[in-house]
């Protein structure tokens, strides 16, 4: 059978166990079609690049599903008609992931540690002990600026 991810956005005004709720009833549409969800991720409510129907924010969740495609039509559709669902995307993929999606490896990722850390930074050039490049002395003289048109 092949595989797929399949995301949904849920309306922001919906609680987390809403949420859940929304999820089983679609795992059983697939499970009742012959498939199956390997995985399911909830990635939270986050802020969407722009607004739809209203909504601002949004609860993302990730399903993934090996599944004969009358199955994957059938839960799209179901998808469709749920008016907590405002955006909807199934991709076939030919294999499911193992470990975390990217999403959940982003959030892991609270310290700097996957770009480094920037301890000291003592290759600044001419800068004093305290990394200051100290006072720049007396401005130079300008002369008046004349502008054009002007008596």
């Amino acid at each position: 059978m092949p595989f797929y991810e399949h995301v949904y956005l849920a309306r922001q005004d919906l609680a987390p166990a809403q949420v859940e709720s929304l999820t089983e009833a679609f795992t059983k549409v697939v499970t009742d079609m012959g498939g199956e969800v390997k995985g399911t991720e909830y990635w939270g409510l986050r802020t969407i690049a722009y607004r739809i129907a209203k909504n601002r924010k949004a609860h993302y969740v990730l399903l993934n599903i090996e599944a004969p495609a009358p199955a994957i039509q059938e839960l799209e559709r179901q998808v469709s008609l749920n008016e907590d669902v405002i955006r909807y995307q199934t991709i076939r993929v030919d294999a499911l992931e193992t470990g975390p999606s990217a999403m959940m490896k982003k959030s892991d990722r609270a310290e700097r540690g996957e770009r480094g850390e920037r301890g000291d930074r003592g290759d600044r050039g001419d800068r004093g002990p305290r990394g200051d490049r100290g006072d720049r002395g007396p401005r130079p003289d300008r002369a008046p600026r004349v502008e054009e048109g002007a008596w």
